[in-house]
């Protein structure tokens, strides 16, 4: 008998990972879960939508498992706020890495992590909790992905890159090897990173200088 999950969010991340759960994972999804106050519909997919304030009446946590799916709004703080909750109420946070994602093993991944397909995660990589990589990226040998991180499509991160924690990555973003992204970094789509970066730095499209705002200064992302 499959394990049994609640996904928080109602999202379009929520309904893809309910499908991937389901056809390439040992876990059966038996609900979603969202704030009542967002709550506009009581089904979705065929499974019911459950408060999140009563959760633990209706999918306790020694019966339940949570995957967080939520995606990088604001840098990655909604659903690292909701990870940290998950925790506090005793629920086991799953970590989901697609059998179509090419790794040997000698890896290090943490929990609520969601690995797409043809991602290329190299030995010796470590990928900590909270951390989404999306489809097709390549993770190259001895590199370090912080917590609560999002890597979008077709990134190439050589080896011995460290991203500090909160990062976001765009869409073919390329980073030399062995370069240091400080935390809270904001890594825009075809960015090209070829040495240190400092906290909170934004590069913004394919460039290598950072923009002269902060990722504080962020309103709409």
């Amino acid at each position: 008998m499959k394990k049994r999950l609640v996904l928080f969010g109602t999202s379009d991340f929520a309904q893809l990972a309910c499908l991937y759960f389901t056809e390439d994972s040992p876990w059966e999804v038996a609900a979603f879960t969202a704030h009542e106050r967002y709550i506009v519909t009581t089904r979705l997919l065929d499974r019911d939508i459950v408060p999140f304030e009563r959760l633990e009446a209706t999918h306790p946590p020694d019966e339940y498992a949570v995957f967080v799916a939520i995606g990088f709004k604001g840098l990655n703080r909604v659903r690292t706020t909701i990870y940290q909750e998950c925790k506090q109420r005793g629920y086991e946070l799953v970590t989901y890495i697609s059998s179509r994602a090419t790794h040997l093993g000698h890896t290090r991944i943490g929990d609520n992590c969601f690995i797409f397909e043809n991602n290329v995660i190299q030995p010796f990589v470590t990928i900590g909790n909270n951390v989404i990589v999306w489809s097709g990226n390549h993770i190259g040998h001895h590199s370090t992905i912080g917590d609560h991180c999002f890597i979008a499509s077709h990134a190439v991160i050589s080896g011995h890159v460290t991203i500090g924690e909160s990062c976001f990555v765009g869409v073919n973003a390329t980073f030399r090897d062995g370069v240091t992204v400080g935390p809270r970094c904001l890594i825009g789509a075809g960015a090209l990173i070829v040495k240190d970066t400092v906290p909170k730095s934004v590069y913004p499209g394919p460039r290598t200088d950072p923009a002269a705002y902060t990722t504080d200064e962020l309103r709409n992302f």
